[in-house]
């Protein structure tokens, strides 16, 4: 794979999954992001013939633009016992990939900005503590983790057990170890729609020809409003603009992963660190977000949004002003005329994230960058997924996972496997279904931690 500075190139670099389209699937997956992948990898183990199409590059948006955390820490209650699972697959995953994508326990970090955010990493560990490992660490303790910090810290959350890997190299080596297990991968093949016999979903069609199939996962990532959309499933998924860079290799000053307010940082196996404005997201408005502007006024109201607002989305972004939201099966769809969706990262944010780091470690000084860039990610108003089938019988929906899907991907693709084939998921999964934005009653918000 092509690679500059740990950052796919997207469509610039030759595609590394060809296959011949087939007639027929056993089940489609429409994302070639983490949560589509592992779904294929554990479709395969069973035994079944998945087909992946991705209309771009593998990894190629948000799945490999995240800052490579693999978190228990400030989980939703929902998500917890799924992440703890997802260690445990990230580890069975790199003991049968051939590729080292830098999987270790490092440890994850939040630092808090005030006293009221410490008291919320307080009432966290109150409550999950124990079932995630999460521990509070006093001043000192911070002092001692961080000694080159100047440490306005009353106190940390930390997570030793929680993991770190390299998101560029992990899912394209999860890839392999998919295809090796039997599933079938076509890169640069948009899916344009569903075919449908007596209301079920009897194939899809592609620009590059038909499969049948009776099971289809929607896993396309800020793509996926836009796609359901077509077919008359509605989620209120809105997608974010996440600034993120990497350091040049540096000396160790810390070896695990750890953010407070408008900064993280990561270290890489490279001896780089991958760092990003923690928090400071950027939505771009469009028809859809002032459609699902409803849905969204708890977070709003409540100051917990977190957004700078931007107008207008850029052309052919999922929510541009004159991106097509309908057009026939023989038409070329926006996926088509955006194959990857690469959005130029803010210079402005990632430089006060620059300052701020320098002022906190001045032994360490300024980073030196060797690349930036920037993810949208896909976000739901209670900031939790989705996760069940549609109303159209044969179709799953995994998306609007709110920054979260790398870590806890392997998981989700695993229950998606067992969902699609009629087998019981292994977790309560209420909490995600597509149902709770039927109405504009009020939801239940995910941890503001």
């Amino acid at each position: 794979m092509n690679i500059l500075h740990g950052v796919p190139l997207g469509m610039s670099h030759a595609p590394e999954h060809e296959s011949a389209l087939p007639a027929e699937a056993d089940a489609v997956i429409i994302g070639g992001g983490i949560i589509g992948i592992c779904t294929a990898y554990y479709l395969a183990k069973q035994g079944l013939k998945p087909l992946v199409l991705e209309k771009g590059r593998v990894a190629a948006e948000q799945s490999a633009r995240n800052w490579g955390w693999i978190r228990k820490t400030g989980r939703d209650y929902a998500e917890l016992p799924i992440v703890i699972e997802a260690q445990e697959r990230w580890e069975e995953l790199a003991a049968v990939c051939r590729d080292d994508f830098g999987l270790r326990r490092a440890g994850v970090t939040f630092l808090p900005k005030d006293e009221a955010q410490l008291e919320k990493y307080e009432a966290w560990a109150r409550d999950f503590g124990e079932a995630s490992g999460t521990v509070m660490l006093g001043h000192a303790q911070v002092a001692a983790m961080l000694p080159d910090a100047v440490n306005p810290w009353g106190g940390a959350m930390h997570t030793a057990s929680d993991m770190v890997a390299e998101p560029f190299e992990a899912v394209p080596a999860i890839a392999r170890a998919a295809v090796a297990a039997g599933a079938v991968i076509r890169e640069g093949c948009a899916v344009r729609g569903l075919e449908r016999a007596g209301g079920a979903v009897s194939g899809v069609v592609t620009e590059a020809g038909a499969v049948k199939t009776k099971l289809v996962l929607v896993a396309a990532g800020a793509w996926s409003s836009l796609f359901l959309r077509r077919e008359g499933v509605s989620i209120p998924q809105l997608s974010v603009r996440s600034n993120v860079l990497a350091t040049a290799p540096m000396p160790l000053f810390f070896d695990g992963a750890a953010g407070e307010d408008a900064m993280s940082f990561r270290r890489r196996k490279d001896g780089g660190y991958t760092m990003a404005s923690l928090g400071v997201n950027h939505l771009w408005v469009g028809p859809d977000a002032v459609r699902n502007l409803p849905h969204y006024r708890q977070l709003i109201w409540g100051g917990d949004f977190g957004m700078s607002y931007r107008l207008p989305a850029a052309k052919d972004w999922p929510d541009g002003l004159r991106t097509k939201r309908r057009w026939a099966l023989d038409e070329e769809t926006p996926f088509e005329r955006m194959r990857v969706l690469d959005p130029r990262p803010s210079d402005a944010a990632l430089d006060r994230m620059l300052d701020k780091f320098a002022a906190r470690f001045p032994k360490v000084g300024r980073p030196k960058v060797a690349r930036r860039w920037a993810g949208m990610i896909d976000t739901m108003p209670d900031v939790v997924p989705v996760v069940d089938h549609a109303s159209i019988e044969g179709l799953s929906i995994c998306t609007g996972m709110c920054g979260h899907g790398f870590g806890i991907g392997p998981a989700f693709g695993r229950i998606m496997a067992d969902m699609m084939t009629g087998h019981t998921p292994g977790h309560d999964l209420s909490r995600f279904r597509l149902a709770r934005f039927d109405s504009y009653a009020r939801l239940e918000l995910g941890p503001d931690v």
